[in-house]
């Protein structure tokens, strides 16, 4: 039997105005798990979209064989109908229906007449569930479930079409270190039962760990393919086919001359909006001028919580305790008034709350502080374009014209235009929650090279992030938070991944 389950071959794929696939060639084996690599827009997910029919045969050049036979895709059905199924990283699931429904949506378990067998169906999900660890009642509307069952629940929505070919566009972006090796447990079980898996991901730590093969694409061409058993198949050289470079460090150097306190909270009680139960529990913090403070915490530990309703109440109830700008106790009710106190707060979720996709980045980047702009209520539009070109030379935003909509730009770029937009605030504190969820290697460094820039400038920043070999490259202090509750703080210089994940699995306050 032929070992390649698929090949691709010469794939070349046309926008208007750019060429984001030319002559991009995949071989993948049965039974192995193949992972790709590449900077945000080099073209990983567009050449999935290829293979799974979501761009049709006819809108791109090449061909696709698979299991030795060339193959047509007029949409995601013929794919699925050969055992191909992606799951995006946009979870394609229906929050109000259960999980049951969600399963076999398009594909019910039908009975006499025609009519829906909830039985049969209730029964086939249960033992589909249960094939992905999963132990949640069928009849539970996913909306119920987090972002890590969530997950699991897509791949038994594949196992329920007989998948031969698993492709999962960066699989663990959005879920924290147990759920991620909960979900690579599952892939390995996979692998064992010869479901070959294709696994986009931007976290080589988890490829190098799980990936029987890797194929780096760069600016829509393939780079090289690595077998990852191989000692040259480590985190630097797939690093160095990315990006085309060398990356000296994943963190670059920083001098720490932090200055006066901007910023300060104490005794910060915050109340879930629809729940009789406490969020954030009597929290303190502060940060210097020319400092980057961490959070760290587990899911649901209420960093995001925290900093949303710092940032003008715009999260939970009954937020009580002081807020001091510096050394001035200041109320900031609303977002208006956040920001007029100097303060910006860059949400984990740009698409959502972040940004205006269907708008250009030069709405985007002015739309925190219009009045900057306008004269009677009038905006000027020159001196928009002007400001967002400026935003874009000084974040080297990849786009080819600030008339382009964000939704357009890769990850990396549309996460500038998100701190573009806050710096044009002009703000003293600016909050960052997980600035770099879901970018590769090379746009996180730029990032971070940004925010040793605004630190530079006397800024100062919090930043918010689930990874903790980040905190540890950025920040000068962490504090760690659980339950709501802020349970140590650590110079870097003390702190270790081991420290701070004993203060972040605590109840009780740590004292150094």
């Amino acid at each position: 039997m032929n070992d390649v389950l698929l090949e691709m071959r010469g794939i070349t794929k046309r926008f208007p105005g750019v060429k984001a696939l030319e002559d991009v060639s995949l071989s993948v084996r049965r039974g192995e798990i193949h992972a790709i690599c590449g900077e945000n827009g080099a073209g990983k997910s567009t050449l999935m979209k290829v293979l799974s029919g979501v761009y049709p045969t006819g809108s791109y050049d090449g061909e696709i064989r698979f299991d030795g036979r060339p193959v047509h895709f007029g949409g995601i059905r013929d794919s699925e109908a050969v055992g191909i199924v992606i799951i995006h990283q946009e979870l394609a699931l229906v929050p109000n229906l259960s999980i049951a429904e969600n399963l076999f949506l398009g594909n019910e378990r039908r009975g006499r007449g025609g009519l829906i067998d909830w039985n049969r169906s209730n029964a086939d999900a249960r033992e589909l569930l249960t094939s992905v660890g999963l132990h949640e009642n069928p009849v539970s509307p996913v909306i119920q479930l987090g972002v890590g069952k969530q997950q699991l629940v897509e791949i038994a929505k594949a196992l329920s079409k007989e998948v031969r070919l698993l492709i999962l566009d960066e699989p663990t972006a959005a879920l924290n270190d147990v759920d991620s090796a909960h979900l690579l447990d599952l892939l390995r079980r996979l692998r064992d039962r010869g479901i070959t898996c294709i696994m986009i991901s931007h976290k080589l730590s988890e490829i190098t760990a799980i990936a029987d093969t890797t194929t780096v694409i760069r600016d829509g061409r393939t780079v090289e393919t690595l077998d990852m058993r191989a000692e040259e198949a480590t985190q630097d050289r797939i690093i160095r086919a990315m990006v085309g470079r060398d990356l000296d460090s994943f963190y670059p150097d920083r001098v720490s001359e932090p200055g006066e306190e901007v910023l300060r909270i104490e005794d910060w009680t915050v109340w879930h909006p629809t729940q009789q139960r406490k969020v954030v529990d009597g929290a303190g913090l502060s940060v210097r001028a020319g400092e980057v403070v961490g959070i760290a915490g587990l899911m649901g530990a209420g960093r995001t919580e925290l900093a949303m309703s710092v940032f003008g109440r715009s999260y939970g109830r009954d937020v009580s305790g002081r807020l001091y700008l510096h050394g001035q106790e200041v109320r900031a009710r609303t977002v208006s008034e956040a920001i007029g106190h100097g303060i910006a707060y860059a949400t984990e979720d740009r698409k959502r709350y972040g940004l205006n996709l269907i708008a250009d980045v030069r709405a985007n980047v002015s739309a925190a502080a219009l009045g900057k702009l306008a004269r009677a209520g009038w905006v000027n539009a020159n001196e928009e374009i002007k400001v967002a070109e400026q935003g874009r030379r000084e974040m080297n935003i990849k786009t080819r014209t600030v008339l382009d909509p964000v939704g357009t730009l890769s990850g990396g770029n549309q996460q500038k235009v998100v701190l573009s937009k806050w710096l044009f605030t002009d703000p003293d504190v600016l909050i960052l929650d997980e600035p770099t969820r879901g970018i590769d290697v090379g746009a996180k460094y730029e990032i971070y090279t940004i925010v040793n820039r605004l630190v530079a400038q006397g800024k100062a920043v919090v930043l918010i992030s689930s990874e903790l070999p980040e905190l540890l490259g950025m920040c000068d202090r962490i504090y760690t938070l659980s339950a709501g509750r802020i349970t140590g703080e650590l110079p870097v210089g003390e702190a270790t991944q081991e420290r701070l994940m004993a203060r972040m699995t605590t109840d009780k306050e740590f004292a150094g």
